[in-house]
């Protein structure tokens, strides 16, 4: 579980095609900020939205590091099968009982990509306006949250299948949300409990 606070901005370091895999898994490397000592292998980090388990860490040239598998599936149904190298990547690790709840309940599995659609600056911020796809858009309502490409957002409106939110330059500083521009895919995670609700609902109607 996670809160969608971003605490580091890492770099693409390799892609590999992990040969002989049963699942077709890409091994992804990552030079981190975090120090990996404390990085258990099998720990769950974010990775613009998307949880993945590290599988190995290291450190080199004094940079940190650490890999994980990827598989198609996930490749497919968020931005990482467009990754390259030196792409950056917003970071964080695993909830703990001790952490601040700063943003929303996170669980890092992306429901979907959207697109960017515009950027405008108002008053000092920045307002980015993102069209979800038609059968997710029941679950984005002004004034909730919503995880864009990891970073926990409050929906500010709601419009013909688009969504609005406000970025204050803190934020853009420290994600990658600064880079994000019109065209742009992000990964997307509705809030946990319009998931549930969604499920409910199906149930009652079924």
């Amino acid at each position: 579980m996670f809160t969608g606070i971003i605490t580091d901005v890492g770099r693409l370091r390799e892609v590999t095609r992990v040969t002989g895999s049963e699942w077709g898994d890409t091994r992804m490397i990552v030079e981190t900020a975090f120090d990996t000592d404390t990085i258990n292998i099998g720990a769950s980090i974010a990775h613009s939205g998307a949880c993945m388990t590290v599988v190995d860490k290291g450190r080199d040239k004094d940079q940190n590091w650490y890999a994980f598998d990827v598989s198609d599936e996930s490749l497919d149904k968020t931005t990482l099968g467009d990754w390259a190298v030196g792409q950056a990547i917003n970071l964080e690790r695993a909830l703990t009982g001790t952490d601040e709840l700063g943003g929303h309940m996170v669980t890092g599995h992306v429901d979907t990509t959207a697109r960017c659609v515009s950027r405008d600056a108002v008053a000092g911020s920045t307002r980015y306006r993102i069209k979800v796809p038609e059968d997710l858009a029941f679950a984005i309502a002004p004034k909730g949250s919503v995880t864009v490409d990891g970073v926990s957002l409050t929906v500010n409106d709601v419009s013909a299948g688009t969504f609005m939110i406000n970025i204050i330059p803190h934020t853009l500083e420290v994600t990658t949300l600064g880079r994000l521009q019109p065209g742009d895919e992000v990964n997307l995670e509705i809030d946990v409990i319009a998931r549930y609700v969604a499920r409910y609902l199906s149930h009652m109607k079924a």
